[in-house]
């Protein structure tokens, strides 16, 4: 699966990778939810680090389609919040 990060560019996961990843997106969507812009900012950044450490990234000129869209690091809670459906960020 093609993963964009915002501002940063296009990593490759593999699926299996997506129950790890779950977790810290079922974290991100309660802080949120809660309003917790602390717990929020330390789980993003968890999140994009994850996806960093088990993905390959791909050229800059590589231009493939992207099946999710994470925001970047400097997201605020409210940007993140209009990004998400009822699933989070990282589909179940």
């Amino acid at each position: 699966m093609i993963v964009r990060i915002m501002g940063e560019g296009q990593v490759e996961l593999a699926d299996s990778h997506f129950a790890e990843l779950n977790k810290l997106d079922d974290e991100l969507l309660t802080e949120m939810e809660s309003g917790d812009g602390p717990g929020f900012r330390r789980t993003l950044h968890a999140l994009l680090s994850k996806v960093r450490e088990l993905g390959t990234a791909l050229p800059d000129e590589a231009l493939e389609p992207s099946e999710l869209i994470l925001p970047s690091p400097d997201a605020t809670l409210e940007e993140v919040r209009d990004m998400l459906s009822d699933d989070g960020l990282i589909p179940g």
